[in-house]
């Protein structure tokens, strides 16, 4: 199956919460953890043990397993590893962008079936052109994977990018654009997407291409389910609202995690199917 075919059937099956897995230094010592390699692989895998089984999507945040060199990836890798097992798919936000050899290296780590690091999707920023991230896309097509592609996130800095026009029209609405072709006659849902941040506002733009939209800032960072509904009108059915506080909050215990994520399905549910 395609990542859109089996994204689709995930979000109809398993809810459209996505939870991100973030170690935090913060959230470490919240949850009475060192802030070291042990810290972080108790903190990963009690997530993973709580949430993998019952969502559609887990998302771990690279960086934040990075920062222990190769030791921290080592528990990433279990991360990814453990969550399909247990029938999540995983999106790994790992932002990447450059050019030719390199681009293709970097989707030959994350989408290459091949790779420990291998995920069913991972994010991709498109701001070198949107051409520099065609080995990510080629890769994804040879392997059943996906990319989303940053498009109009909420931090404050990104509009001075993403909003910037050229002779076409906005920078974001060309990535959507990008998008919508490669999407072209997909069913039931393209491999490509956007991530789209659940507090931008609102939009002008066309947000309807025929693919998966993740929507990060739900929850505790201010999205709400009126707000998804406003920015993305018809295309909601294809938005898959992320958080990781909101859940990540509820450690250490187990059952209290798994009843977080469960609670942000149950708040989602207003979507719709997709």
């Amino acid at each position: 199956m395609t990542f859109g075919a089996r994204l689709h059937d995930a979000m109809n099956t398993r809810g459209r919460f996505c939870v991100g897995i973030d170690p935090h230094s913060a959230l470490l010592l919240e949850w009475g953890l060192g802030d070291d390699v042990a810290g972080l692989e108790k903190f990963a895998l009690t997530v993973v043990e709580a949430v993998a089984p019952h969502v559609s999507v887990v998302k771990p945040q690279s960086a934040f397993y990075e920062r222990f060199g190769s030791r921290g990836v080592a528990v990433l890798e279990r991360v990814i590893a453990e969550s399909r097992a247990a029938g999540a798919l995983v999106l790994l936000d790992v932002k990447r962008g450059d050019i030719g050899s390199t681009s293709q290296a970097y989707a030959d780590a994350y989408l290459d079936p091949a790779s420990p690091l291998a995920s069913d999707a991972i994010t991709a920023s498109p701001f070198l052109g949107f051409g520099s991230i065609d080995p990510m896309i080629e890769t994804a097509r040879r392997f059943d994977a996906g990319v989303f592609v940053l498009a109009l996130t909420s931090n404050k800095e990104g509009p001075e990018v993403q909003h910037a026009r050229t002779s076409d029209g906005t920078v974001a609405g060309g990535v959507l654009a990008h998008l919508a072709r490669l999407n072209a006659d997909a069913s039931p849902l393209g491999d490509f997407g956007a991530v789209i941040g659940a507090t931008i506002g609102r939009s002008d733009e066309q947000l309807d291409f025929n693919g998966p939209v993740l929507a990060p800032g739900f929850g505790a960072q201010g999205g709400t389910v009126a707000d998804l509904k406003r920015i993305f009108g018809a295309a909601v059915r294809n938005v898959l609202p992320s958080s990781s506080r909101e859940v990540l909050a509820a450690g250490p215990d187990v059952g209290a995690l798994r009843d977080a994520a469960l609670r942000g399905n149950d708040a989602v549910a207003a979507l719709g199917d997709a």
